[in-house]
């Protein structure tokens, strides 16, 4: 007897229950149920596009096993949901997302040098949804953004190769990278791009030495025309991989072949690389993807919100924006937890959902500590003009002031000490100093002691 299309999903889902923890079932796959299976086209019914797009993402290699051995290989899968909450009518069907013509392995492709012919069709790697359309732009990022896209535009241009991409996890770095991969396959099918994370990298030489074929290794990767490597600094401490790598990375240079790099460090922060690898990464350009200010934050919950189909309120955008700070990857799955919450537990999504959600997650952010704040309290609490203190008065109270401003915006900001002194028209020894005098004055006076208290309560909370 025929199996029904809701029982035979109901196979899929005890599949998914046994290989998923729990949390990510209930979250991902328990809501989701059939609406019909014929002439091989499944139909499922899920909440949101949201949930369409953590599905591909997250769980699409899964599912595809799951779905071949339970409905046949030449299964296709749509998505149904509405693109209102609650109203039928809107309801629309979309196919399973599939990557562009552009980014697609021909059969048989693979990322794995030791099941290649030299020069067949490879698998770039990338992620089709890390696309430059996809990818938020703001003050934080903008260098970095622009050179991708001038390397994606013409890339025989040698400017700016190799391109080294550095910041703190989560801010960016994976999707800015593929994104310029995924363009440079747009425009040129046949250039052979391929991205790997270092780890990967990693891997395929230790296999290649441990069966004797480090020249298919070398040769493989000699042949690629953008090689785009994450996560760089984990090559630290590799000894021998760095050495291979070296003469791959002189090898594609030589060759006008591009190398982009990402890591969660600058180059002159990478204590345990070989120099003249460094030497190399600063041959091209370096840049920087700052942590998300306001702005971009409020624009990936605004992006996130309208793929997803969804209207939230204004106030809850603002306080997720307000106190996830740290990352977009932070930012993205707060946004997941909160709909996931919001569709399991039928609630409208509210500020205080937001904030449960959040608590749960992480730290809500403390009171942001600027050079301007550090001025402002230290002006109060002296009862002197901030303009006095830019002047160069060598009067004892704007002199200790300024010692002051100095002390409190190395020890609360990231600014560097050239910053500081710039920002005062100072030398950066005369910050040092000013520091070093603050720092021995607190071991002796009281009343200093009791200043410094005060100011950092006020600059803190």
């Amino acid at each position: 007897m025929e199996l029904s299309h809701m029982k035979l999903w109901e196979n899929c889902l005890k599949i998914f229950q046994d290989n998923l923890p729990t949390e990510q079932y209930d979250s991902w796959f328990k809501p989701v149920t059939s609406i019909s299976f014929t002439d091989n086209k499944l139909t499922l019914r899920v909440p949101s596009p949201f949930f369409v797009e953590q599905l591909e993402e997250r769980y699409i290699k899964l599912m595809g096993r799951v779905l071949h051995k339970v409905y046949g290989p030449q299964i296709k899968l749509y998505y149904n949901y509405n693109q209102v909450s609650n109203e039928p009518t809107t309801g629309i069907t979309i196919g399973s997302s599939n990557p562009s013509t552009a980014v697609a392995p021909k059969p048989g492709a693979t990322s794995n040098p030791f099941q290649q012919q030299e020069m067949c069709e490879i698998d770039a790697q990338l992620n089709p949804n890390y696309t430059f359309e996809n990818y938020c732009d703001s003050m934080s990022n903008r260098v970095a953004r622009t050179i991708g896209e001038a390397i994606a535009s013409n890339p025989k241009s040698q400017t700016f190769n190799p391109l080294f991409i550095f910041g703190s996890p989560g801010v960016g770095k994976t999707h800015l990278i593929q994104a310029i991969g995924i363009r440079i396959k747009e425009r040129n099918p046949d250039s052979r791009v391929l991205y790997v994370t270092s780890r990967l990298f990693e891997n395929q030489y230790t296999t290649a030495v441990r069966h004797g074929k480090i020249n298919e290794f070398i040769n493989f990767y000699q042949s690629i025309d953008v090689l785009i490597i994450d996560d760089i600094q984990d090559l630290i401490g590799k000894q021998s991989t760095q050495n291979t790598f070296f003469h791959i990375f002189n090898h594609l240079q030589q060759n006008q072949k591009h190398l982009i790099l990402s890591s969660d460090c600058c180059p002159s922060k990478m204590e345990g690389m070989e120099k003249r690898m460094l030497d190399r990464f600063r041959w091209g350009a370096t840049a920087e993807l700052e942590k998300p200010d306001y702005p971009l934050r409020r624009e990936v919950l605004e992006r996130k919100a309208e793929q997803n189909g969804l209207e939230i309120p204004a106030d809850v955008l603002d306080y997720i924006a307000k106190n996830v700070t740290e990352s977009i990857r932070q930012l993205e799955g707060i946004m997941v937890s909160l709909i996931a919450h919001a569709t399991i537990l039928d609630r409208s999504i509210s500020v205080d959902l937001a904030q449960k959600v959040i608590a749960n997650a992480v730290r809500t952010q403390e009171r942001q500590v600027t050079f301007e704040s550090i001025l402002d309290a230290v002006s109060n609490l002296y009862d002197i003009s901030p303009e006095k203190i830019f002047t160069t008065s060598r009067k004892r109270e704007i002199s200790d002031a300024r010692q002051m401003v100095m002390y409190l915006a190395r020890k609360h900001t990231k600014m560097a000490v050239k910053a500081i002194g710039d920002r005062l028209s100072r030398k950066h020894a005369t910050v040092i100093h000013a520091c070093k005098n603050i720092e021995e004055r607190l071991t002796l006076e009281k009343q200093l002691q009791e200043d410094v208290s005060k100011l950092e309560n006020e600059i803190m909370h």
